[in-house]
């Protein structure tokens, strides 16, 4: 099995006036990031107006890949070259689709899990999508019609139904709950 590609973001808080000498610094951080093997990208996203808060994406093959780098020499040096010119950072480590699933310390539940819960957000969505606007989208050719629904679609399992379908189901999917647990709580209830 290969390994899955991981992404590290990491927000930093500009220091004040000092958004110039970030900006450069974070720009070599980037261009040290590229030399590593297994380097696949990355990309900043700068504040909203009135913020000071830079969200920094780097993204590796697998997670041995983004070690390596963040272990290295260069990147030590890069990271003391950056002292006072950002607050403490806050970094998070997200590999594939099981960062939906995670919750603290409970690793992701096993695949087929995942498959249930995501299935049981995206086969209502879907339904209620096609019932809406499959009259209207009927007469568009395959290629467009897909383009819509999945540009609509997308955003709104990722962003509303899925975490929601993995909150509700979150008992399930660490292994808290089984048909033989229901079963001891309903035959217990029946003895009080």
């Amino acid at each position: 099995m290969s390994a899955s590609p991981v992404t590290l973001m990491v927000a930093r808080r500009v220091a004040s006036g000092r958004y110039h000498d970030f900006n450069r610094w974070l720009n070599e951080g980037r261009e040290l990031a590229a030399d590593f093997s297994g380097y696949l990208g990355s990309g900043v996203l700068a504040p909203p107006e009135h913020d000071d808060e830079y969200q920094i994406i780097f993204r590796f093959s697998s997670n041995d890949t983004l070690q390596a780098w963040e272990r290295s020499a260069s990147r030590h040096a890069w990271l003391i070259r950056g002292k006072g010119l950002y607050d403490a950072p806050c970094e998070h480590r997200a590999t594939g689709l099981d960062t939906w699933f995670q919750t603290g310390a409970v690793g992701a539940p096993p695949r087929w899990k995942q498959a249930v819960a995501v299935w049981l957000a995206f086969f209502p969505i879907s339904l209620i999508f096609q019932w809406m606007f499959g009259g209207v989208l009927a007469d568009w050719s395959l290629v467009p019609r897909v383009l819509v629904s999945t540009l609509i679609l997308t955003p709104v399992m990722v962003f509303v139904f899925i975490p929601l379908s993995t909150q509700l189901l979150a008992p399930w999917l660490q292994g808290k709950w089984s048909l033989t647990n229901v079963w001891a709580r309903l035959r217990h209830v029946h003895r009080v």
